[in-house]
């Protein structure tokens, strides 16, 4: 922040008006910096969850292509109101609107920050659309506020963590079904990774192309399907030798088959931050940028260039915000709402780019963050009901196994009364052979059940506080960013007044 500070104004200090744009800059690189330790976290965090890699590597990882996507894939141009959510044409002061904007920025970074410093992943996109919402209030009324658009982005809040729990669960119980419930696992992993790995490739291809590169080139849904389709093709045929090699070395128990996942996994959080770089780094320099131009030409458009130093504030931001405060969110993401490994993270990161898919072509709006939260809570839900079910089996294991304990129990000590009276009778011979063959059927049933119920695995839940806190910090992300907006909007007002 002090480095954008000095650069800003050194190299901005003989253009008029300059202090907001100074100040605008240094707004602009607290918000970067917030989206890095927030809202990043949600593409590495089921990965480092699953020990797919080191916290280390995925900051590395994250930071590096969050940074590239937004230097290659950000674009030249961006909407200064995100998502259309105010009319800037309501606004006729360009110093209005230059108060309003920064504002918006230092409001949405502070909520960022604080919802950070008590480990919840909320929506970015929430914030600053909060922080527009509030500025703009104050500026100019309630009727600069498209409510439409505010209603579909609530209606976000819901669509997002469900589609994304619904789509995680689903691809779950499809690899528990098609492989961790079959007999021989490890012939079932041959099988069908490679297909989820295909899958895999697909969404992300169409994603890439739909999201990510959009502003590089931009195609239709069918053809960047089609094209992702051919990409999926590809990568099944190169994958299957690749996973039968594998498949050679591993035992057959879950923790073994996990593994396969493992490569996938670094490619996804990969792809997923580039998209996400690509995509919201406009949450930090949208209002920044709007700011610039505001500043430099005193006029208010809709659509502004971006200079290079501004795309830099916000991807050097991210990259920053990520390294310095990601491992909170990430573990949190990752450990604290429900225990992950690679399958589950997989089916995460599926439900990341196949939600935001589907959303877009059926134009609803949906937050990252909330697709990949729901995704988690989605896998953990899963697991609890499968668990219980699970639970109910071990329950009457545990009576089957009460009942041939006792009964064996009661034939060991007819034996021993018999042998005892052996001596004086011959009629008990026939009876104790009887009883020894059956006592040993019966040491056998009651030897595996001893076994079945020692590995049987316990129900482990999903953390009921983690999600109350998360929803809650959901629900109150607009309200909460518009409310201090619009008071950073009335001080700036006055202080400028």
């Amino acid at each position: 922040m002090v480095v954008v500070f000095l650069w800003s104004y050194t190299s901005h200090g003989d253009v008029p008006n300059n202090t907001f744009l100074v100040i605008g800059a240094v707004f602009g690189a607290y918000m970067a910096m917030n989206i890095g330790a927030n809202d990043v976290a949600n593409n590495v965090g089921p990965a480092v969850g699953s020990k797919a890699m080191t916290l280390m590597w995925a900051i590395i990882i994250a930071a590096t292509f969050e940074a590239l996507g937004a230097f290659v894939a950000g674009g030249d141009v961006v909407k200064t109101i995100k998502k259309g959510i105010i009319d800037p044409a309501l606004i006729s002061d360009p110093q209005i609107f230059i108060w309003a904007m920064t504002a918006a920025l230092l409001s949405a970074a502070l909520w960022l920050n604080f919802a950070t410093s008590v480990g919840a992943p909320v929506s970015t996109t929430h914030s600053i659309v909060g922080g527009v919402m509030g500025a703009g209030i104050a500026a100019a009324g309630f009727s600069i506020v498209d409510w439409g658009t505010m209603g579909k982005i609530a209606a976000s809040w819901v669509i997002s963590p469900v589609l994304g729990g619904i789509i995680a669960a689903a691809f779950l119980y499809l690899i528990k079904t098609k492989i961790v419930y079959k007999k021989d696992m490890v012939s079932s992993a041959k099988i069908i990774v490679p297909y989820l790995i295909a899958v895999m490739t697909w969404a992300f291809s169409t994603y890439l192309i739909l999201k990510g590169i959009k502003r590089l080139i931009k195609l239709d849904f069918f053809t960047a399907a089609g094209i992702a389709l051919i990409i999926a093709v590809i990568a099944y045929i190169l994958v299957k030798p690749l996973i039968a090699k594998a498949a050679v070395k591993l035992e057959n128990t879950r923790v073994s088959v996990n593994t396969l996942f493992t490569v996938p996994l670094i490619f996804a959080a990969a792809l997923l931050s580039f998209a996400h770089g690509a995509n919201d780094v406009a949450n930090a320099i949208g209002p920044l940028a709007a700011i610039n131009d505001a500043v430099m030409n005193s006029e208010i458009h809709s659509k502004v260039d971006i200079p290079f130093w501004v795309m830099a504030v916000g991807a050097i931001g991210i990259a920053v915000g990520l390294a310095l405060y990601g491992p909170k969110l990430i573990k949190t993401v990752g450990s604290e709402i429900t225990e992950l490994d690679q399958m589950r993270a997989y089916s995460i990161a599926m439900a990341a780019s196949i939600t935001v898919i589907i959303a877009s072509q059926l134009g609803l709006p949906v937050s990252s963050t909330h697709i990949a939260v729901g995704g988690v809570f989605g896998v953990g839900f899963l697991r609890e009901y499968l668990d219980s079910n699970e639970a109910r089996f071990l329950q009457g294991l545990r009576k089957k196994f009460k009942k041939h304990k006792k009964e064996l129990d009661s034939m060991t000590k007819e034996l021993d009364e018999l042998e005892a009276l052996e001596k004086k009778s011959k009629s008990n011979y026939v009876r104790i052979v009887e009883l020894y063959k059956d006592i040993d059927e019966k040491q056998e049933i009651v030897k595996q059940e001893k076994k079945d119920v020692k590995e049987a695995k316990s129900v482990k839940y999903v953390k009921r506080d983690a999600v109350k806190k998360i929803v809650a910090a959901w629900v109150i992300t607009v309200p909460a960013a518009a409310i201090l907006s619009a008071a950073v909007f009335f001080m700036i007002k006055g202080i400028m007044g």
